[in-house]
């Protein structure tokens, strides 16, 4: 899928399909994690709850607890006042 980069205010966008946001668990205002690949010439995009993962956290359980976080954030916000 080809996508157009674009400028708005000081920043420089790349709009993403929200079916890969969804498939991703990603909601707006959520941070993400970008990395460069500069060797596959290649931005790797990911949720930021995935860096469980990289501190041998299993894959399958740092995806669903960034699920659930998705999910019960409002209520997880209120909880944590």
């Amino acid at each position: 899928m080809l996508r157009k980069v674009f400028k708005t205010g000081n920043s420089t966008v790349v709009s993403i399909p929200q079916e890969y946001l969804d498939a991703l668990g990603i909601a707006q205002g959520e941070e993400v994690s970008v990395e460069l690949d500069q060797e596959q010439g290649m931005l790797l995009l990911r949720p930021a709850g995935s860096a469980l993962a990289d501190e041998g956290v299993d894959e399958e359980f740092a995806r669903r607890v960034s699920e659930f976080i998705n999910k019960y954030r409002a209520a997880l916000e209120e909880l944590a006042k």
